[in-house]
């Protein structure tokens, strides 16, 4: 039976979903709890999957597929001449319990417009960073680049870099990773194979940073200072986040699109 490629990355975000949650399950004592939700005034929906426990304080895996129509200033802001869109990805965040700890983002996604584009990335916030995580994690995401295109990590590294910086204060989110949008300079399925890699380097380095901090000593004044840090965090989702700004604009499930801010906060 020939698959669309909607249906094929609905099917991989979906799976991906699954082993990513029972990865966490596994470091944790909690368990994740699912919520369906359906588009308002529109096609689609998804599930959002949350768990909070001793080791992650909260973390969302959310899996959409959405379509419909976009007002035309959206449209125009991605590049469309058409405002009916489909949507499909899988997005993810994870705020952690212990500050030595780091957070993390990924996200993949397919969209059609006018045209068909893939985009996503994954980028790591440490709030006391170690050189060996820092390391693994963008050596995970050079051998999923270099297995597809030598000059992607360079590239996708320098986006990400760009893109996940906040102006206002002059200065990064974190210790950075990969991002990309609007891939389609070569057939959908090559693409196609390359965010699936993406999703698998994400889903082999990050358990595994996560298992070797997850129970180191930390200091109650270093809690204090992950809660300050995370005000960053709150501030670029809210403020630039191309992913929080079209899933408003969608009329995606408030909830859902709002799963990336941290359960607890401070600003100073």
């Amino acid at each position: 039976m020939v698959t669309t490629m909607r249906q094929q990355m609905e099917a991989f975000t979906h799976d991906l979903r699954d082993r990513i949650c029972s990865a966490f399950e596994a470091l944790d004592t909690a368990k994740f709890e699912q919520t369906a939700w359906k588009r308002e005034g529109g096609g689609g929906g998804g599930v959002m999957s949350v768990m909070r426990g001793r080791v992650f304080e909260k973390v969302g895996v959310n899996c959409s597929s959405v379509w419909g129509d976009l007002d035309a200033e959206m449209a125009a802001k991605l590049h469309s001449a058409s405002t009916a869109f489909y949507a499909t990805g899988i997005s993810l965040v994870a705020h952690m319990a212990n500050p030595m700890v780091p957070a993390v983002h990924m996200n993949v996604r397919y969209l059609e417009m006018d045209r068909w584009w893939f985009g996503g990335g994954t980028d790591l916030t440490p709030y006391y960073p170690f050189e060996e995580d820092v390391r693994d994690f963008h050596g995970a995401l050079k051998g999923a680049c270099d297995a597809h295109d030598p000059a992607y990590y360079p590239r996708l590294k320098q986006w990400c870099d760009e893109y996940f910086f906040l102006p206002h204060r002059n200065e990064p989110r974190g210790v950075g990773g990969i991002f990309f949008d609007y891939l389609n300079d070569r057939p959908a399925e090559a693409l196609f194979a390359f965010v699936k890699d993406v999703g698998e380097a994400f889903l082999r380095v990050y358990p595994m940073i996560v298992a070797r901090r997850k129970d180191l000593p930390h200091t109650p004044a270093q809690r204090e200072y992950q809660l300050q840090r995370r005000g960053r965090y709150v501030e670029f989702n809210l403020i630039y986040d191309r992913g929080t700004l079209f899933g408003l604009k969608t009329k995606g499930d408030v909830e859902a699109i709002l799963m990336s801010l941290p359960p607890v906060v401070t600003w100073k």
